[in-house]
């Protein structure tokens, strides 16, 4: 295999984990600014974020609420930032897009179809909530489909594709794949396509190595070499699918938007602690990480000047 540059994405925060479950998620504006730029100094070179009300940490996907740490972490480092459109499953899509189509980053995410999301098994794990919000919306999950229909996808990508975004594509299970191939063969979506393949969420595809494997030789078949991959794994998959993705050839995300841990039983005190973790098992195979301007030759993106914050 040939020597390449590992892309490590970080995300802060997400919309999954509520404050209950962590005393170092991420919450504040000021919280999610300090989590991406410790994340960019160890070593991340995209960093995937997510807003939230700082009263009580329930997702907001307001453009004002992404705002303050927008241009704290411009100021501060060059990292790539990417920005949510998943926002949180409970909202419309015209609510989730919002954000990129005001800021006009240099990556949004994009999920790549409808899906179960099931949060709900994490009332087995926490009985004690600040919040009554918290277990409201693990309870709802129950009967929740994540709704990102064809027409969804084509409404997002018909409001950002002006600005010259590029997509972090989020397929969690084979069927996005698909869908993916339908939005690029149509013309809507240009190469390199950035693929995240996500793993061991409840109502996707698991994170057995097979799994992985699979993603991988099906997204090879219907994309060739028009696409780079990456992984995120859920929970305690985190590291082991990063670990099998990088010697694979492809990319990482980590960060507490996957997993609140850095090992069995220990809550990570910060995102750069999953980054300099995932950083060690790269380099342990050899391989090299990519800086922020490597990772936009990659992907070849926009430039963090033509930017809206």
């Amino acid at each position: 295999m040939a020597p390449h540059k590992v892309i490590i994405s970080c995300a802060v925060t997400g919309s999954i984990h509520t404050p209950s479950m962590s005393p170092h998620l991420p919450v504040t504006p000021a919280e999610i600014a300090e989590a991406a730029l410790g994340a960019a100094a160890a070593g991340a070179a995209i960093v995937h974020l997510h807003a939230r009300n700082p009263v009580d940490g329930r997702p907001d996907q307001s453009p004002e609420a992404f705002e303050p740490f927008l241009r704290v972490i411009k100021q501060g480092s060059n990292v790539v930032v990417n920005l949510t459109t998943g926002g949180s499953p409970y909202m419309t899509v015209e609510e989730r897009v919002r954000p990129a189509a005001t800021w006009r980053p240099e990556v949004a995410s994009l999920n790549m179809g409808s899906m179960n999301f099931g949060l709900f098994p994490m009332l087995k794990r926490y009985k004690s909530f600040k919040y009554d919000w918290e277990p409201q919306m693990l309870e709802g999950s129950h009967d929740l489909v994540f709704r990102n229909s064809f027409k969804d996808i084509r409404y997002a990508l018909e409001t950002l594709n002006s600005s010259g975004v590029r997509y972090e594509f989020e397929c969690y299970d084979t069927s996005h794949l698909y869908n993916l191939h339908y939005f690029w063969t149509e013309g809507l979506v240009k190469a390199p396509l950035f693929i995240q393949t996500c793993f061991g969420l409840l109502g996707g595809i698991g994170s057995h190595p097979d799994d992985v494997m699979h993603m991988k030789r099906t997204a090879d078949r219907l994309f060739g070499g028009n696409y780079r991959w990456s992984v995120l794994g859920a929970g305690r998959a985190q590291m082991a699918v990063a670990a099998m993705a990088a010697a694979m050839g492809g990319n990482v995300r980590v960060g507490l938007e996957d997993s609140l841990w850095i090992g069995a039983g220990r809550l990570a005190e910060t995102n750069a602690t999953q980054v300099t973790q995932v950083r060690k098992i790269i380099e342990g195979l050899g391989l090299e990480i990519a800086s922020p301007d490597e990772a936009r030759e990659i992907l070849q993106l926009k430039g963090g000047d033509k930017v809206a914050f």
